[in-house]
């Protein structure tokens, strides 16, 4: 809503202000980076160069790292907040109604995920503001380089480690639905030398990437089954980040983090 998006555009700014590539809000002659522009909310920002890519190498994610690294340290002193809209009380929300829909094996993985999730939170990590969807087609490259950052409109308040995680299910995954090592390293250790991962996340790690597959899996589930009227959405095959928790939770007793 019109009331939702100085929230977006100020941390754009912000972030743009400390040279995390993203695109930057221009304001008006009032210093205003919020009009409109034929009765809708409007507003101009800054073109970026460069497209993503369909195929990262290592070298571009241990770029993603870094600049992820950056975001989050950038958001420090960001003073807005954004609650998160996929927190676990909408996970509940949306597995209820999703669930009708599912066979009986993936209605109880489904279930068993939840509860899971409910037992082993990530709310004692080190929380601030996350991009939330930082898939490859919201990155441009520029050749070798990073020319920008897009789409923050999942932008909240979360669990930094969670970013991390949703990051790397998109970055380095192989298409056995299984972590490439080469490219989670890469980008694991580019982070982790801007943002230094303590302990406690390092542990976590695990759980993290459990809780990234499962929040897309039931967003995709709900996109596909319960489209919202006038909503502008893609839906995805949800069955992807179901292979992917499938093999999270399958590995999780060996999961480590690759520092």
């Amino acid at each position: 809503s019109a009331d939702e998006l100085p929230f977006y555009l100020n941390l754009m700014s912000h972030l743009a202000h400390y040279g995390v590539p993203c695109p930057s809000p221009v304001a008006n002659r009032h210093n205003q980076f919020l009009g409109k522009l034929n009765g809708k909310p409007a507003c101009v920002v800054s073109r970026l160069s460069g497209k993503s890519l369909i195929h990262p190498e290592v070298s571009h994610c241990a770029a993603i790292g870094e600049v992820l690294g950056r975001l989050h340290n950038a958001a420090r002193n960001f003073t807005q907040t954004m609650p998160n809209a996929h927190d676990a009380a909408w996970r509940a929300y949306a597995a209820q109604k999703v669930t009708p829909f599912l066979s009986p094996q993936d209605a109880a993985m489904l279930e068993s995920e939840i509860v899971f999730h409910q037992e082993n939170t990530l709310a004692a990590l080190p929380q601030g503001v996350i991009h939330a969807d930082l898939f490859r087609d919201n990155v441009l490259f520029d050749g070798a380089h990073i020319g920008g950052l897009i789409d923050f409109y999942f932008a909240c308040n979360d669990s930094l480690l969670f970013d991390v995680a949703v990051t790397v299910n998109d970055w380095c995954m192989g298409a056995d639905s299984m972590l490439d090592m080469a490219r989670t390293r890469a980008l694991l250790q580019a982070y982790h030398a801007v943002r230094p991962m303590q302990k406690e996340e390092q542990i976590a790690w695990p759980i993290a990437l459990r809780a990234a597959a499962l929040r897309f899996w039931l967003s995709r589930l709900f996109d596909m089954h319960l489209p919202r009227e006038n909503e502008m959405v893609n839906a995805h095959n949800p069955d992807q980040f179901k292979f992917i928790l499938q093999r999270h939770i399958a590995t999780d007793s060996n999961s480590v983090i690759w520092l």
